[in-house]
């Protein structure tokens, strides 16, 4: 079995409540989706056997006791996913999957090697695609056994009745899972502002702890 990679690094995560983590990133190559907002291009990767790759975890950052797994989409290649997850867990490495929250049937096959979920909620009016309303249902189901984190991209085109879509969606499945709001940032984030803290209110209303966190790596010019 070998996995498509697009990039492996040692930083820091920059995004959500564990902003600052020293953490090893594994860059899944491959989406299913195709976002407007995207900043992650990915057109090149190397394969790796899941043995080839942990080695290659070890030798790259041997103090990091973090690993994100993130994409493009782990979860397109959940086998190679879980056998590489198998090993790190092994180890005592803490499993952090970013997902983009759509496949829920894979992340079945691999929830019991997480340790925190950090999965995206996509909205039509930011995305430019469609409702994955369903699958976000299913998804937040599977990670409720798990830490999780919930991601929303804020966008100037973000209509305030599927962010109130979405808290309902929250409240029902996963009320104690923490809601970031973060800003797009490839917009005027001074356009975005108001917004945000409307939309931060509608949630904080409803019961559910949110914060509103840029993508802080970019603004302190880190991987």
């Amino acid at each position: 079995m070998t996995g498509k990679i697009a990039e492996i690094f040692k930083s820091i995560q920059g995004e959500g409540i564990y902003f600052g983590e020293k953490q090893l990133f594994v860059r899944f190559f491959g989406c299913n989706l195709k976002c407007r907002f995207c900043d992650t291009p990915l057109n090149h990767f190397k394969e790796y056997s899941p043995d080839e790759l942990f080695l290659e975890l070890q030798a790259l950052a041997p103090d990091f006791r973090s690993i994100s797994f993130t994409g493009g989409e782990p979860l397109l290649q959940k086998d190679f996913l879980k056998s590489i997850m198998k090993l790190t867990s092994k180890y005592n490495y803490k499993n952090f999957l970013d997902t983009n929250g759509t496949l829920p049937n894979a992340l079945a096959e691999v929830i019991g090697h997480v340790d925190i979920v950090s999965m995206d909620i996509k909205l039509p009016s930011s995305t430019g695609e469609k409702s994955f309303y369903e699958e976000h249902k299913k998804f937040l189901e599977i990670s409720s056994e798990k830490e999780l984190l919930i991601k929303i991209v804020i966008c100037n085109s973000t209509l305030e009745n599927e962010l109130r879509e979405t808290v309902n969606l929250i409240k029902e499945k996963s009320k104690y899972a923490v809601l970031v709001l973060q800003p797009n940032s490839l917009e005027d984030k001074s356009l975005t502002h108001e917004k945000l803290a409307y939309f931060k209110q509608i949630c904080i209303a409803a019961d559910i702890v949110t914060c509103v966190i840029p993508q802080m790596h970019k603004i302190i010019n880190v991987r």
